[in-house]
């Protein structure tokens, strides 16, 4: 694993492109996704006011409700800022919304999720993520477990209500 280029998140016609899921949970469609998407709605660090992002759902725990997912643009990603200050936040995952509280995995656990996920999506975690998030990968196992330590990853645990 190698970096090949530094991460910037999207903007122009490309953000609007990552942000297209957003208006089909809005019109309650988010259930086209599944549980491969999700809608996080999170308070900002500095202004306070609600926010949205869709991500991708990396792991899915359904013996716990836990969802995990990775910061593709790295610790500068806002919304990763975001549920770091205020972890207590709320999902949409197809159909139902629930009340989480973000969790920050280690290096470690980050690189076994991340071997786990490319075996299960050998096209996009060979090809199309690690390019976007700044990486070249091998296709080998342990080049997936050295990009999986460079990613951050965020647990959404379910809250009790």
């Amino acid at each position: 694993m190698r970096r090949i280029k530094p991460v910037r998140p999207p903007t122009g016609l490309t953000l609007l492109l990552f942000r297209a899921p957003i208006a089909m949970y809005k019109a309650r469609f988010g259930w086209v996704f599944g549980n491969r998407i999700l809608l996080l709605h999170h308070i900002g660090r500095v202004t306070g006011k609600d926010r949205k992002v869709v991500l991708e759902v990396v792991e899915h725990d359904p013996s716990t409700g836990a969802y995990t997912v990775a910061s593709g643009w790295g610790t500068s990603a806002a919304w990763y800022r975001n549920v770091l200050a205020k972890p207590q936040a709320t999902i949409e995952v197809g159909r139902r919304t629930v009340a989480v509280t973000a969790v920050p995995l280690s290096q470690a656990e980050g690189a076994d999720i991340f071997a786990r996920y490319a075996v299960r999506h050998r096209i996009l975690a060979r090809y199309l993520l690690p390019r976007l998030m700044g990486f070249s990968v091998d296709g080998s196992v342990d080049d997936f477990r050295a990009a999986g330590e460079q990613i951050p990853f965020i647990r959404f645990v379910a809250r009790a209500a």
